[in-house]
């Protein structure tokens, strides 16, 4: 094809490379224009990855606020669960997040519904029993391609709404329990973490209290809030002939259907919803994600929109997790 009069490259392509031009700087001023919703000026972030015996969730968290930073990411439990099955599905979320925010270099934490002791998974709650006494945070630092923070995913919860959450500026004995496919607890005196309680694996009436008081066992038994909230209660007035708490956070997805039970439990302590519901394990693996790397943690920012919120009477339940 002939060059154009001065030499340059023929019109139609000259038009076309103009034209990509101009759809390339939209493109960008669109982007400059448009942040992503959640993502302020200048936050600092971390990437918090929740396992947990249904449902493994990932997202980035604005450790000002304790807000997500990115969509939050949430694929099946493979079955089986074991390492070699888990471990992949956490480097994928990883790398999704890590595509969300366009950065490669967050502090990363996970949460796993395991009793965590020198990067070890002592015990295999709801997932496969290949994890019992594995040594994960060594395997998941080689799956990420980085430094891990490893915690119990109860205490992560706890954590998360001890700094951004109902359990702020709380004294005394606070109890966070997870109500999904199993209960987790997360216990702290003063504002400091008792690590390891695994409260939903006390003994009530020859079995795991958790058989009968996780959330989940509302729908496979076929029974009502009601029902349900008797098999609860129990287990809080036996933690609290052991623990006397002054206040318990109930946790999971299922706080967001507070008011269906919530006035059925005559336990002794203070009950709260958490407010974080079921993202406080991925906010809490952030943080200790974090904590771990030792990255500066900036005061928390706690924005408007963290007031306590009655839910609509249909609201529908998270899957647990």
């Amino acid at each position: 094809m002939a060059a154009g009069p001065s030499g340059d490259r023929p019109a139609g392509e000259a038009t076309a490379a103009r034209a990509a031009k101009a759809t390339t700087a939209a493109r960008a001023t669109t982007a400059a224009a448009a942040p992503r919703p959640g993502l302020a000026r200048h936050p600092t972030l971390a990437i918090g990855v929740d396992v947990g015996g249904s449902g493994i969730k990932a997202a980035a968290v604005d450790l000002g606020t304790g807000e997500l930073a990115s969509p939050r990411h949430r694929i099946r439990t493979p079955e089986p669960s074991s390492p070699a099955m888990v471990l992949p599905v956490i480097r994928h979320l990883v790398d999704l997040v890590r595509t969300d925010v366009g950065r490669d270099d967050l502090p990363i934490g996970v949460c796993f519904p395991s009793v965590i002791l020198d990067g070890r998974t002592m015990t295999a709650a709801n997932v496969d029993a290949d994890w019992v006494e594995y040594p994960a945070l060594t395997a998941l630092s080689n799956a990420v391609g980085g430094p891990v923070g490893l915690i119990n995913d109860a205490d992560a919860a706890g954590l998360a709404e001890m700094r951004y959450g109902v359990g702020r500026g709380e004294k005394g004995v606070v109890l966070l329990l997870t109500l999904g496919t199993g209960v987790g607890s997360g216990l702290f005196v003063d504002g400091q973490l008792v690590p390891n309680t695994e409260l939903g694996h006390m003994e009530i009436r020859g079995k795991d209290a958790e058989k009968r008081s996780a959330s989940v066992q509302r729908v496979v038994r076929g029974i009502t809030w009601p029902e349900w909230a008797a098999f609860l209660d129990e287990h809080l007035r036996a933690i609290d002939r052991i623990l006397w708490p002054d206040l318990i956070i109930l946790g999971g997805g299922v706080s967001k259907n507070a008011h269906r039970f919530m006035d059925m439990l005559k336990v002794r302590p203070r009950l709260v919803p958490a407010h974080l519901r079921g993202d406080a394990g991925i906010v809490g693996a952030a943080l200790w994600g974090a904590k771990t790397a030792k990255v500066r943690i900036p005061p928390v920012r706690i924005p408007p929109a963290r007031v306590p919120e009655a839910g609509p009477a249909s609201a529908p339940e998270e899957p647990p997790a």
